[in-house]
Order: C-alpha cells, then structure tokens, then sequence
C-alpha cells in the first residue's frame, strides 16, 4: 500500500519548494489536495512524480510544479473571484478553491467536466462552478475576475480573457505554436497590458472560437 500523504509531501520538497514556490499558501494548499484522486487508479502510483498524466480524451493533468507555478503566479490572498479555463480532471480547480474564494471554471469535454465537478463535490469544494462550453469565450456573465489561468495553449492571447479581468488582474496562460509555447502573465493596468514572460511550457491546445480551430467545435452551451 502506498502512503500518498507521505509521498505527496515528498513531491512538494523536492518539486515544488526546491525548485523554487515560495508561496506557502500555494505549498500548503499542494500538501492538501489528493492528486492521486484525479488520476485513474491503473496511475495512482505515478500521481506525484513531478510529469503530467493522461486523464482521457487527449487531455491530460499538468504536473505539479506547472500547477504550482501558474497558481503562485496568479498572486491570490484569498478573497479573489477566479476563471479557470480548462477544468480537465479538476486538481487545478481544487487549488485554486484552497485559495480563493470563488472558482468558475470552463471545460469544452463533458466527460471531463462531469467527472471534476462529481469529485470535486465529494471533497468538499462547494465553492467551484462548472461550465461545459467553449472555454476561449471565458465567462462573461460572471466577469470581473481578479485573475484568470489557462490550462491549455492558445496561439494568442484571446480577447475575451483580457476583457473579463478586473482592473490589476492577472492572466496566466500559455501561448505559442503547438508544440511548445511560454507562459505569460498578463495584468491589466490603467496604462495597458503589462506582459511578463515566465519561462517555457508545453500545454495541449486550447480549443475554440479565439484559440485552435478545431472539427465539431462546441460554440453554444450544453
């Protein structure tokens, strides 16, 4: 039998902390939540080496210390309004609902989207919604955000994203071809984009009207 809480909290020291998070809401919301939950079980052995995992329908969750990486980067204190685009098997969502107060998160695969939010649930996290549509949209209705993360690539930065930020809020998201891209954060100030280049990535595409095209498309809500 595998001790996942004693491995978990391996995974933070050598992963997370040694490679640079010092955020220790960040850290300590990463100790809590059970990756090993959002995988299948045939992958549970695998959840907290520092590598994404395939989580079906060509999807995959991204390893930790990308997660930890975009999450610190979103500078959350805890009282924050959040879009998430791309809730795949929901552990993004689960720390991101460990540090703020709302979560809204946007998942284009029903499959998934029905999963994360039935999980989700079952731990405990009443503070996320879930919306199956066109993630590249954002959410416009429920806009402002105080930040917003993309777990996918976008070949730009789509328009609606910047729009629904609040003004100072922080955009995370990957853009590049769609082999390899950079992460940026985006904040929008009064005097315009402030963009900030964070390093190299590599994400799946982020599928959609303002991302990757892509046959059969989803552009009205299910």
């Amino acid at each position: 039998m595998i001790d996942f809480s004693k491995v978990r909290l391996k995974m933070v020291e050598e992963q997370i902390a040694a490679r640079g998070i010092k955020d220790s809401r960040v850290i300590a919301a990463i100790k809590k939540v059970p990756r090993h939950l959002f995988v299948e079980e045939a992958l549970q052995s695998q959840a907290y080496s520092d590598h994404p995992l395939p989580i079906g329908e060509k999807q995959t969750i991204s390893q930790p210390y990308m997660v930890a990486l975009m999450t610190e980067a979103m500078e959350l204190k805890g009282k924050e309004r959040i879009l998430e685009i791309g809730a795949g098997s929901g552990y993004q969502t689960a720390i991101l609902a460990e540090l703020a107060q709302e979560v809204f998160s946007v998942e284009r695969i029903r499959s998934l989207a029905i999963r994360a939010r039935k999980l989700l649930y079952e731990l405990g996290y009443f503070n996320v919604e879930i919306k199956i549509f066109d993630g590249t949209y954002g959410w416009a209705e429920k806009s402002p955000f105080d930040a917003i993360t993309v777990t996918a690539g976008s070949p730009d930065i789509p328009q609606p994203f910047y729009d629904q930020l609040s003004m100072g809020g922080r955009l995370v998201i990957p853009v590049g071809d769609a082999d390899a891209q950079d992460l940026f954060r985006i904040t929008k100030t009064e005097g315009g984009m402030k963009k900030e280049n964070l390093g190299g990535c590599r994400f799946v595409k982020l599928i959609g009207r303002y991302g990757w095209e892509d046959e059969g498309i989803m552009n009205d809500e299910q």
